[in-house]
């Protein structure tokens, strides 16, 4: 029996509610313990082009729900980017953001081939 519940998956748009200045996220990883009490993670790129690891177990009290990272809809995606560009923070157009994500793609594979 898994002692985890999954908050995050691979391709999720999220923003953290404390650090806007961050940027809206992607993630592109998620890992989980096979071992009984492990740890669950997941990756995420932001849009300043940092890589963050949160805590992905939603029974967790640190759980990245409940440190402020949220998961975005697409008219909250919309909504965010549009106030980013509003804002004149790093804000990432639909072609950037794909270009980003394949060479992130890119980097997990060949350190996974190592």
């Amino acid at each position: 029996m898994n002692d985890y519940s999954l908050y995050l998956k691979v391709g999720d748009h999220v923003f953290h509610k404390h650090n806007t200045r961050w940027g809206v996220g992607v993630v592109t990883e998620e890992r989980r313990s096979e071992v009984p009490g492990g740890f669950c993670y997941a990756r995420i790129v932001f849009q300043d082009g940092k890589m963050r690891v949160f805590d992905n177990n939603f029974r967790s009290e640190n759980c990245c729900y409940y440190k402020g990272l949220e998961k975005l809809g697409e008219k909250e995606k919309k909504r965010i980017i549009k106030e980013g560009r509003q804002k004149r923070t790093i804000s990432l157009d639909k072609e950037e953001r794909r270009i980003l994500i394949q060479k992130i793609y890119r980097m997990l594979k060949e350190k996974n081939e190592e």
